[in-house]
């Protein structure tokens, strides 16, 4: 762990979650439709986290819609990583990307599609979760749409 609270400025545990998390899924940032960020809203971990976006997903960063679940329902803790799973789930269902509310003012280096203050119709047909927590304790998981073929 970089320290007990604060995150790595370069997003370098996050982004070894994220690769991994290709890895074990056998694709690439081209296949990611999707992002739920950790999203917590503090300066220092969206900054983090956009940088290890960035790092792993390449210029395809630009590309993918990303919001964060925490921006409506708050930090729910040890159960944030599930929630948000579901979260993920539920809009590759419905095809539908959740904002990140009262994002009025981004900062310049958090500078990806948040999407901003209202949901947007997208076909999503695999989704990433992001669950970054104190000390280095960092999960990823990748989402895939369920295909009968």
């Amino acid at each position: 762990a970089f320290h007990i609270v604060m995150p790595e400025e370069d997003g370098d545990g996050p982004a070894r979650a994220m690769a991994k998390a290709l890895e074990d899924a056998h694709i690439g940032p081209q296949d990611i439709d999707y992002i739920n960020a950790h999203g917590t809203s503090t300066q220092l971990n969206d900054k983090s986290e956009t940088a290890a976006i960035k790092r792993v997903m390449g210029e395809r960063a630009k590309q993918i819609p990303i919001s964060s679940t925490k921006s409506m329902i708050g930090h729910l803790l040890g159960a944030a990583g599930a929630v948000e799973a579901i979260a993920s789930i539920l809009s590759i269902n419905h095809g539908m990307v959740h904002p990140t509310i009262n994002l009025e003012h981004p900062d310049p280096d958090c500078d990806l599609d948040y999407v901003p203050n209202e949901p947007r119709r997208h076909d999503i047909r695999v989704a990433m979760s992001n669950s970054f927590g104190f000390g280095g304790q960092n999960a990823c998981i990748v989402l895939k749409r369920f295909d009968n073929n």
